[in-house]
């Protein structure tokens, strides 16, 4: 697995974060305390290199809008910083998903000797099946 650019400097004030209030079912803080985070990344705006910027506007994914705005909610933990936390590892993982180079993989031909076994077995494997057929008896 190669990494085309190993360390990745993500700038917190290239990051916007929106406290909101989470979703589901609460108590009696429900309607008063916004613990859920909104993160925004604006790609083209970013200090990220052109390259990971273009391959995270090629991701089939979902957070990624049309106009290149990365938009995550965290919402999962029912503090406002861990969710921050959890936010921003998100992101992290997905520039890491977008800055990930698979490497090419080079076409192998089999063996000589693998040939011939493959050919010697299937030779065997035709005589019993021509043994298998009707006896004459004249």
């Amino acid at each position: 697995m190669s990494v085309r650019f190993p360390q990745i400097l993500l700038l917190e004030e290239e990051v916007e974060f929106f406290a909101i209030r989470a979703q589901g079912a609460g108590g009696q803080n429900v309607n008063k305390v916004s613990n859920a985070i909104h993160l925004r990344f604006d790609i083209a705006a970013s200090s990220l290199p052109e390259e990971i910027k273009r391959q995270l506007m090629l991701l089939r994914d979902q957070r990624v809008s049309a106009d290149g705005v990365v938009v995550i909610k965290a919402q999962s933990h029912r503090s406002l910083e861990r969710n921050r936390v959890d936010a921003m590892t998100r992101l992290r993982e997905l520039i890491a998903r977008a800055a990930h180079v698979p490497e090419v993989r080079r076409p192998t031909r089999p063996t000589r000797g693998s040939q011939k076994k493959r050919i010697d077995s299937k030779v065997r494997r035709g005589l019993v099946k021509v043994l298998r057929g009707r006896v004459d008896t004249e």
